[in-house]
């Protein structure tokens, strides 16, 4: 069950490392094009800005990489950014043209003054399942993960949409393709529930 972590300089790379850890993966930290290429299940982190994280892939080499092993039916996993990314263009401040990987945008919360919520969206809020994707196996139905953001994803596809959770309205919280799995909340800081979805990735 060996995963390797990408550090690319945006992420908490430790609490997701020391999560793996916790469910019996072994998690190594990598941060090159030929480690992508050699990794058997790839997890990309990611906390800040969608700009400065792409200009840093790009700039490393690792965006081809990440592509590639998405391509070769390799596991992976998105987290946060990292799920974002994975789409056509982000609008951050500007727009920026992401991974390409699916189809669609990464676009601002879109909440008025009657709904009451603050943006970024932080802290516990539940899931409702739309397809059963393989990280949700043995989680109860609204179980209730952590997260941190300020945008959110729009796919062209509804179908790879895995979860969406309620915030104002409803918006994307995991996808699922293939052997492609990511979510907008931080597993690593889920407790219980996050282990499982860690321990599920590990096991794909």
């Amino acid at each position: 069950m060996a995963v390797a972590i990408l550090d690319y300089g945006m992420a908490n790379l430790r609490s997701v490392q020391k999560a793996l850890a916790r469910v019996g993966a072994e998690a190594q930290i990598i941060t090159k094009p030929e480690q992508i290429d050699a990794a058997d299940r790839l997890v990309l982190p990611g906390v800040g800005a969608f700009r400065d994280a792409i200009d840093t892939l790009r700039q490393r080499h690792l965006d081809v990489a990440i592509a590639r092993h998405i391509q070769r039916s390799k596991p992976f996993l998105g987290i946060c950014l990292g799920l974002q990314m994975l789409f056509d263009v982000g609008y951050e401040d500007g727009e920026h043209r992401g991974l390409g990987v699916l189809a669609g945008k990464c676009v601002r919360f879109d909440v008025d003054a009657t709904m009451n919520l603050k943006v970024p969206h932080m802290g516990w809020n539940s899931l409702q399942i739309r397809r059963p994707s393989p990280l949700l196996r043995n989680l109860p139905p609204g179980c209730g993960v952590y997260f941190v953001h300020g945008y959110h994803v729009v796919p062209d596809d509804a179908n790879v949409i895995a979860t969406t959770t309620d915030y104002g309205r409803p918006f994307v919280s995991s996808i699922w393709r293939d052997n492609l799995v990511a979510t907008q909340f931080h597993p690593e800081k889920s407790q219980k529930v996050g282990l499982q979805i860690l321990a599920n990735f590990a096991e794909m």
